[in-house]
């Protein structure tokens, strides 16, 4: 069956949940095994496939395999505020919620040998995906790590978090996904998650936070241009002195389109 043929994946494969291996070694997995193209995933703007991560070994011996989003440069539609590469802004993403120790992105690595060639690859996650920010917010129970999420996207500069890039994975962990249009060093902030505008930072985000001001990790240096990293630094140390969550500012709408 042709790949823009097949069902959704959300209807035909399960995902990463818990205890189905450990995050840092799937995230190695995910650098360095063969990948095999399942499908085109549905109602993305920008080409992002399906695969399969690893291979059987040989005999009855079960081999390791994972399911993830493959997002090749070459399947990106050009954009007049945003360089060529958005799949390199997917990948410090990563790097930055771990950098922070927050975990709120799936784990996601830079591979340049995939089968459309660079792009970034994350670890597909089994989710609910009938719940995103607005039903997790009116549900409640999930604020401490949505406050983290709104820090994460201002620090970020986080031009498209819309309410379904807040997954609710199996044992009921948050993700955030879909940071193509992060970390560009104009104010771009475009959110459902304006909730706690005006709110305090809760100290301990402000406390990791603070790490970024002297200067960003060298993961995102080696993927982020030094106008962006510099940029990523000044909004860190912007939300560690005012201690609250901004509000909307300027002429620029503040939601994305579609919110959901």
């Amino acid at each position: 069956m042709p790949p823009d043929e097949r069902p959704p994946a959300s209807r035909r494969l399960s995902g990463w949940r818990p205890g189905q291996g450990d995050l840092e070694e799937l995230a190695a997995l995910l650098a360095t095994a063969p990948l095999t193209v399942e499908g085109r995933l549905p109602w993305s703007s920008n080409l992002s496939l399906l695969v399969t991560v690893g291979e059987p070994l040989p005999g009855d011996e079960p081999g390791t395999e994972v399911h993830a989003v493959y997002k090749p440069g070459r399947g990106e539609r050009p954009l007049w505020d945003f360089p060529d590469g958005l799949y390199r802004r997917e990948v410090a993403a990563a790097a930055l919620s771990d950098a922070l120790g927050w975990g709120l992105v799936p784990p996601t690595v830079l591979r340049h040998d995939g089968p459309l060639g660079s792009g970034s690859v994350q670890l597909f996650v089994e989710a609910d995906y009938e719940q995103h920010y607005f039903t997790l917010v009116e549900a409640g129970g999930h604020d401490e790590v949505l406050r983290a999420i709104c820090a994460f996207d201002v620090v970020a500069n986080n031009a498209d978090r819309k309410s379904g890039h807040v997954l609710l994975g199996t044992g009921g962990r948050l993700w955030a996904i879909d940071h193509g249009l992060c970390f560009h060093e104009e104010p771009k902030l475009r959110t459902v998650v304006w909730d706690f505008a005006g709110d305090p930072v809760p100290a301990h985000l402000l406390a990791d936070l603070a790490a970024l001001v002297d200067g960003v990790p060298p993961a995102l240096t080696r993927l982020l241009g030094r106008a962006e990293c510099d940029a990523v630094a000044r909004r860190a140390a912007r939300l560690v002195e005012t201690g609250c969550f901004p509000e909307p500012v300027g002429d620029r709408p503040p939601y994305p389109w579609p919110l959901i």
